[in-house]
């Protein structure tokens, strides 16, 4: 909703502002600047990326449009699952998680949790590095740094498609010139005519400068920076999952391991510690 806000506004102030100084919206009216510009930007995208940034680029569009779906309550779910999976290994024993995530999807501890299990990712992570742990590995400081590198990459993997609309954004005025310039040379191709006819045609080319500079800074770049902060916010899911199993691994109680993965959450997103322990307490029986 406020990507759309700011995008009306923008809209409203730019062109408003133009036309309250006097200016006339038909003279902006130069959709083969558009092409040349847009179709030019477009066509860079497609050379510069590789096939699956292609593919992924418009869910992260629309991703960045509804903002990020992890909200306190998504968290709050997942310390939950957390909380869980511990007591589980604490009770029966980290074999006794066995049954459990070789499928989560038929898993009844699993299935509590439509949220979290709807996230592959954050169950892919879950699940890899608890079966290590019913493999016997123990070393808290080698899980971690293997936790890091993972998390490293599924980060970069999620802002490819951020980094590409930011380059698209970037070379967007240049494009404008370049639609500027074209311009130009049609004008000089018709410099007999008259001033109006010419001062028309200039116009007309300078609008190509406008419409890079206003895309780039005013939409696109906007865009680009809003699916980063996205994919950041969404990234902490792991940080908090990461928390839990280390502090698990460390020898903490189920209640402490999921207070380690709490404050690993960002303050807006994080849920107080009464509602994290009111919430596991109404939690059912784990089997």
């Amino acid at each position: 909703m406020g990507l759309i806000v700011g995008i009306l506004t923008v809209i409203g102030c730019t062109l408003g502002g133009y036309v309250a100084m006097g200016g006339k919206l038909g003279v902006l009216w130069q959709p083969f600047e558009v092409v040349i510009i847009v179709g030019s930007a477009i066509g860079a995208y497609i050379i510069a990326n590789p096939g699956h940034v292609l593919k992924s680029t418009g869910g992260a569009i629309g991703k960045t449009l509804k903002g990020s779906q992890f909200k306190k309550e998504n968290y709050l779910e997942l310390l939950q699952l957390l909380y869980q999976l511990m007591k589980l290994a604490k009770t029966k024993g980290n074999l006794g998680l066995e049954q459990h995530i070789e499928k989560p999807q038929d898993s009844a501890l699993f299935q509590q949790f439509p949220g979290v299990l709807a996230n592959d990712t954050a169950i892919t992570f879950i699940c890899d590095y608890l079966r290590m742990l019913t493999l016997g590995s123990d070393s808290p400081h080698e899980m971690e740094a293997l936790m890091d590198e993972e998390i490293e990459m599924v980060h970069h993997e999620h802002s490819e498609v951020a980094h590409a609309l930011q380059t698209m954004s970037d070379g967007m005025p240049a494009l404008g010139i370049v639609a500027a310039v074209l311009g130009v040379i049609k004008t000089m191709g018709s410099i007999s005519e008259p001033p109006e006819i010419l001062g028309k045609l200039i116009g007309g080319a300078l609008v190509g400068t406008f419409l890079g500079v206003w895309v780039s800074y005013g939409f696109l770049g906007p865009v680009a920076s809003k699916a980063q902060a996205v994919y950041d916010m969404e990234i902490k899911f792991l940080y908090c999952i990461k928390a839990a199993l280390l502090a698990h691994m460390h020898g903490s109680a189920p209640a402490v391991s999921v207070e380690f993965a709490r404050k690993a959450l960002i303050g807006h997103d994080r849920p107080t510690f009464i509602e994290v322990e009111e919430a596991v307490s109404a939690l059912p029986q784990v089997n």
